[in-house]
């Protein structure tokens, strides 16, 4: 099969990994990959070809049929695609999966001569569309439900949608936080403290500006001393950017993707509870998500797959809860935990 050559799931490609934010020289898409494939069997085939080295996937998308997916996957080296099979096996009497990489200039200069099926694929990378926006807008629109209760229903989302809920001016004020080890007495560690700053910054309703005063009012020592000169580099500053400024100063050196193969080793402890084991995974889960280790749409997935491989100790409770055969349908952390 030549589909790597093919110019749509090259514009394809080309605008996922704009969206995604990712290197294109660096990225491919798995084509046939069924729906119930775990995220860990995907890194782990591919991790056997060894010009590709270490490999995790970034982001899924429905594929040609319902039964596949599309499967964004980024590699740790940059890829040569003459070394790349155009095709996949991953198990017995399976159908191979298809890989799709960015073609060189040279190749693509050589394929490229004209046609409709080539402007096309162009025109689309020119205007950052895909083929799922074109799909979206030939697709006929779903008949309208003119009964009672689906007006009443429409009704309801679109109040959830306008009202606003009042400012939050009684909002609790950030402990202190110095930055300085060990934590002195009455502050914060800085992992506790940024928590408590991000939920401040994305849940409070009051100004960036605000914002910014409710940080800086509660850093003393050497963490405000790096706000300061945030502040005089750039007075425009936003109060994510100044969380951004202490967590690359004073938090860990470790990226998204050493966090996200971190949590891809963690166990469940001898005598630790299922539930503590739950929460333990989603602390470091969390912290993958921030630092770009892993779309958040694949969180409930990798969440359930991880549960299910670490809790060494708790064969009954998973019987019981049925997550091998909620795989597919994740629940969501707050499920687990009830």
């Amino acid at each position: 099969m030549a589909l790597t050559k093919d110019p749509f799931l090259q514009a394809e490609l080309a605008n996922w990994c704009k969206d995604a934010g990712i290197e294109e020289t660096y990225a491919l898409i798995l084509l046939n990959v069924p729906v119930h494939t775990e995220v860990a069997e995907i890194e782990e085939t591919m991790e056997a070809v060894k010009a590709l080295g270490r490999v995790r996937v970034r982001d899924t998308r429905e594929g040609p049929t319902s039964h596949s997916l599309l499967v964004l996957c980024e590699c740790k080296q940059a890829i040569d695609p003459k070394r790349i099979p155009t095709e996949v096996s991953w198990a017995e009497k399976s159908e191979p999966w298809s890989v799709i990489v960015i073609q060189t200039q040279e190749s693509a200069s050589n394929a490229a001569t004209g046609g409709f099926t080539e402007k096309f694929a162009k025109f689309l990378m020119e205007e950052g569309k895909s083929l799922s926006d074109i799909q979206a807008l030939i697709s006929p629109p779903s008949a309208p439900d003119s009964s009672p209760e689906s007006i009443i229903r429409a009704m309801g989302e679109v109040c959830a949608k306008t009202v606003k809920l009042p400012s939050d001016n009684a909002y609790r004020r950030l402990h202190t936080f110095s930055a300085v080890a060990p934590t002195p007495l009455g502050e914060e560690n800085m992992e506790t403290w940024m928590d408590q700053a991000r939920l401040m910054i994305t849940e409070g309703d009051c100004s960036e500006k605000e914002k910014r005063r409710r940080i800086v009012e509660s850093l003393k020592g050497p963490a405000l001393d790096i706000i300061r000169a945030v502040r005089f580099s750039d007075p425009e500053a936003s109060a994510l950017q100044y969380l951004e400024a202490l967590e690359s100063t004073f938090g860990s050196s470790e990226s998204g993707e050493d966090l996200y193969f971190k949590f891809r080793l963690m166990r469940q402890g001898t005598g630790e509870a299922l539930s503590e084991f739950l929460r333990r995974m989603e602390k470091t889960l969390s912290k993958v998500v921030e630092r770009d280790g892993l779309s958040p749409r694949l969180v409930d997935k990798v969440r359930v797959e991880q549960l299910i491989r670490g809790a060494v100790n708790s064969d009954m409770m998973l019987l019981q809860l049925r997550l091998r055969e909620r795989k597919n349908h994740p629940p969501s952390f707050l499920s687990l935990l009830k």
